[in-house]
């Protein structure tokens, strides 16, 4: 089960996945890709899909050498189909069945690979997709967990100003800026879906290990992320909003290192 930001797996205490991650680059950004693989961690097996040679590709060849991806060149049969995405699947397939990955990456915002993620899922391996909020939800549902490329990417900052804190690209929560043009809305508070999962989450003495509660969030709804409501980590959200939680930081058994657990206020 996969926590509802992968850069937590200390809070989630999950091994590495070995994974393959396969990218469809008629539906991504190379804009996207490094933040994508530190948000993953090992990938086993990198390796992208498109015609390389017509000028939509450029995008991606300066970012290939420098992060190890494997291009793998489709020309267009005909047009109005895409080839691309039937070379992908059968690669997919391919791997899958030589049984050597825990899970596999999926890079795009075509419906079109709900199939595969569901396929895959039956064989018991985690599913990560990316792409654009605009993504159908059937794919994104069909997911483990979805990351939205919108918070992947890097965020420019103008050489006059101060750098910016290690926030998310997503604007605070209940942040009272008026609207600067192509900036998009503030996602709504999720508080009834959070008390959800955390109910399901918890224990007889209605408490619940972060990591647990992280992982009913992403079972519910796999495109949850912390980052869309102005937080980094998931751990930020929650001792943010204590209006609805309590949280206590315990020591685990043996070790210095402490673990967080919360509770409804």
């Amino acid at each position: 089960m996969v926590s509802p930001r992968l850069v937590e797996k200390v809070e989630a205490e999950e091994p590495t996945l070995r994974l393959a991650v396969l990218i469809d680059a008629d539906n991504g950004q190379a804009a996207v890709i490094e933040g994508l693989l530190a948000e993953i961690g090992e990938a086993t097996v990198k390796r992208i899909y498109g015609d390389f040679t017509s000028s939509a590709s450029s995008q991606w060849k300066q970012v290939l050498n420098k992060h190890a991806i494997k291009p793998v060149q489709q020309f267009a049969y005909t047009t109005d189909k895409n080839a691309t995405d039937s070379t992908l699947i059968i690669d997919a397939m391919d791997l899958l069945y030589a049984k050597r990955f825990d899970g596999f990456c999926l890079g795009s915002s075509d419906s079109d690979f709900t199939g595969l993620a569901l396929r895959i899922r039956e064989e018991g391996l985690t599913v990560l997709g990316c792409g654009e909020q605009k993504t159908p939800e059937a794919f994104r549902n069909a997911c483990h967990k979805f990351l939205f490329t919108e918070l992947l990417k890097p965020v420019s900052q103008p050489q006059s100003e101060a750098p910016a804190p290690a926030k998310c690209t997503s604007p605070p929560l209940k942040e009272p800026t008026a609207p600067t043009g192509a900036q998009e809305p503030q996602k709504e508070f999720p508080k009834e879906f959070i008390l959800q999962a955390l109910e399901k989450a918890c224990d007889d003495t209605g408490w619940a290990h972060l990591g647990t509660f992280g992982s009913y969030l992403t079972k519910l709804h796999p495109d949850f992320d912390s980052c869309l409501y102005g937080f980094k980590k998931l751990s930020d959200l929650v001792k943010s909003r204590n209006d609805i939680f309590v949280s206590e930081e315990r020591g685990r058994p043996g070790s210095s290192q402490k673990v967080m657990y919360i509770r409804a206020r």
